[in-house]
């Protein structure tokens, strides 16, 4: 099998991954393996060294979204900033 993304991509692609928390790895995977289309989940499980079945719950999370959740930036009414 040929490697589906050069190594500076591949690269890339495992640092903003282990930058994500869980839920956003599986969109992120799930999305990227979308792009290869058939042989994606495979391709893109075996660059980013996670689970088949991470991809997977990725996809069905895309087919069936949900609510999407308010603008991360914007804190609720009253809310006190964190110290950084």
């Amino acid at each position: 099998m040929a490697a589906p993304f050069p190594e500076h991509v591949a690269q890339a692609m495992r640092l903003a991954y282990a930058h994500l928390g869980e839920r956003p790895r599986r969109i992120y995977a799930a999305t990227e393996a979308l792009k290869l289309g058939h042989g994606g989940i495979a391709r893109v499980a075996a660059v980013l060294g996670c689970h088949r079945r991470t991809i997977e719950r990725g996809l069905a999370e895309l087919r069936s979204p949900g609510p999407v959740p308010a603008d991360p930036g914007h804190r609720k009414k009253g809310a006190v900033a964190r110290p950084v």
